[in-house]
């Protein structure tokens, strides 16, 4: 098939460090080029991919300074609107501004929602756009939204090489993401000290999140056991959760996917999660995790989380969560709304 991938431009693909969207799009695009497909990657022109790849900026916007992405992100959708008939599908993943060009593409489109939906407009957004083919990355995303047009839920997946799997870890638990207030570092700080189990903190502290960061985070990470590394890239990060004895994912909102999860499993890692949207679909409970509910909950698990079979917890990622099981996912959804196209025209060139 002619694939075209659209991604954020926020960060590249993949992203130097955290980028959760990018990371994905990335997997995803490197998959279906190893199974065969012709795909057309727009994205920063600082990604790496082994597809096509369009730039449609010079560099991820995110390290580049710039705040708003809209004008850019507006300029791609035409441009990938431009360039729809060398497509037999076009799979986007820039949340809605795309949904006015998707409208009125002459090829099929696609759209994955990487974000919480119980925010306020978007049930009449996406009523508005109906006819649109929608994309879940877990069942649970869906609620606020049951009536969508969804054309089904693919669940991410990593490349099986990415991580490596360690079977003896180190004396820590490990937390990995935003410092924001849905992540609950606080919570995972709690968790780890109730234990008496050193945790190692990796994260990224947005902007809008720095206020919040200096007056109810920073001063946690001064007590004894507690240890903020700052932000990790790809290739400390199969260190950082291989040697975690588990990983914390504490979250306090409706996580649509989790995909730190899923790379703590593929070093062998369990997660202790609380019981907050998809994590019951992507923990096995008392294989790969223990799914928890509070404070109290998780500090028991962690007493006997060195019982669940780190070889276990690696066979069961390969079996669900490599990134060719999600290439071969989408390939279904997209013959089921991809018609093949004769484009005759020139392939899509760098936005101007």
């Amino acid at each position: 098939m002619r694939i075209a991938q659209v991604s954020p431009l926020c960060e590249s693909v993949p992203p130097r460090l955290y980028g959760g969207t990018e990371r994905v799009v990335s997997y995803l695009t490197e998959a279906l080029v190893q199974q065969g497909h012709d795909v057309t990657l727009f994205a920063s022109g600082d990604s790496t991919t082994a597809a096509r790849l369009v730039p449609c900026c010079e560099q991820a916007l995110r390290l580049a300074g710039v705040t708003d992405p809209t004008p850019l992100h507006v300029l791609m959708a035409e441009h990938v609107l431009h360039h729809a008939d060398q497509f037999d599908v076009i799979h986007f993943h820039v949340d809605a501004i795309h949904l006015p060009v998707a409208r009125r593409c002459p090829t099929p489109t696609v759209t994955t929602l990487h974000g919480r939906l119980d925010l306020p407009g978007l049930p009449a957004l996406y009523a508005e756009f109906g006819e649109l083919s929608l994309v879940s990355i877990s069942d649970a995303q869906r609620a606020p939204l049951p009536w969508a047009r969804w054309l089904g839920t693919v669940h991410h997946g990593l490349p099986q090489d990415l991580y490596a799997f360690r079977p003896h870890p180190d004396d820590y638990v490990a937390f990995l993401g935003r410092i924001s207030p849905e992540k609950r570092v606080d919570r995972a700080i709690e968790i780890a000290r109730r234990a008496g189990i050193p945790l190692r903190i990796a994260a990224k502290i947005d902007p809008v999140d720095r206020e919040y960061y200096q007056a109810e985070i920073a001063p946690l990470f001064e007590l004894p056991g507690v240890e903020y590394v700052g932000e990790v890239g790809e290739a400390d990060k199969a260190e950082f959760l291989g040697r975690a004895r588990a990983l914390l994912f504490p979250i306090d909102w409706p996580e649509p996917f989790g995909l730190v999860m899923i790379e703590s499993f593929a070093c062998g890692t369990p997660v202790v999660a609380y019981r907050r949207g998809s994590v019951p679909e992507v923990i096995d409970e008392g294989v790969t995790g223990r799914i928890v509910d509070d404070v109290e909950g998780a500090a028991a698990a962690l007493a006997d989380i060195d019982a669940l079979d780190r070889r276990r917890i690696r066979a069961t990622f390969e079996r669900r969560f490599s990134a060719s099981r999600m290439a071969r996912d989408y390939v279904e959804l997209y013959k089921r709304v991809a018609r093949p196209r004769t484009g005759t025209g020139e392939w899509p060139q760098q936005v101007a």
